[in-house]
């Protein structure tokens, strides 16, 4: 890695932590010695970057520092998180080191990537709709009414509000809230016989119910990768 391309790399990282990073943390996110992260910290400064902190009380970025941002309309980000986490199933360490540096970089101007899962293995069968208008509910945090066919034949109708698309090892998956069941479920797409999107949508709780769902149930239901 060139040092302005982890320089970049040390601005984002400290973007997304959620606490003061230490230098021993950064060093080895970067795979670089504790010595270059403080030269690096300290070239940066030097910069005008705000970053605060010292070495051995970590370090954080003053909120609302801004980097350009990278030309890609939605779909074609969206596209791009996915091809990033099939980097997985290479098996090559060094591809998936450099996927999940830029996937962050991505992840600042399309932060509904978040949304998009991948397994570690190729999909068997495929939805019986278009997936895009799915997507476009999850990024707008819309309603849908679907009726869902289960693996003993019952079907269902249920008005969900979907949060994210996991593309599976068997199928495509929806994390979703069920309104019938008041709770978070996972519904495969190639079980939905009709899909609606409705004008009512759930705005503002998607963020905190997609937490719900990442601490509580992600392990549980579907090995992924995690950009």
């Amino acid at each position: 890695m060139s040092r302005s391309a982890r320089l970049f790399e040390v601005i984002q990282l400290l973007r997304s932590a959620n606490k003061p990073l230490l230098a021993r943390d950064l060093a080895s996110a970067l795979e670089v010695s504790i010595r270059t992260v403080y030269r690096d910290i300290a070239a940066l400064q030097a910069m005008q970057t705000p970053i605060l902190g010292e070495p051995g009380v970590g370090y954080v970025m003053r909120k609302g520092y801004d980097l350009p941002p990278i030309n890609f309309d939605v779909e074609e980000a969206e596209a791009i998180s996915v091809g990033l986490g099939m980097i997985a199933r290479t098996g090559d360490v060094g591809l998936w080191r450099a996927a999940k540096r830029a996937a962050r970089k991505l992840n600042e101007t399309a932060p509904s990537t978040r949304r998009l899962v991948t397994s570690s293995w190729s999909m068997g069968s495929t939805p019986n709709f278009e997936l895009p208008e799915l997507r476009k509910a999850i990024r707008t945090e819309k309603k849908v009414r679907i009726t869902y066919r289960d693996a003993e034949s019952r079907e269902t109708q249920r008005v969900i509000w979907p949060l994210v698309l996991i593309y599976y090892l068997d199928a495509a998956m929806i994390a979703a809230w069920c309104e019938l069941r008041c709770d978070i479920r996972h519904f495969r797409l190639d079980r939905v016989i009709r899909y609606k999107l409705l004008a009512d949508g759930f705005e503002g709780c998607g963020d905190a119910l997609i937490s719900e769902w990442e601490q509580n149930q992600k392990g549980k239901t579907v090995p992924t990768v995690q950009l």
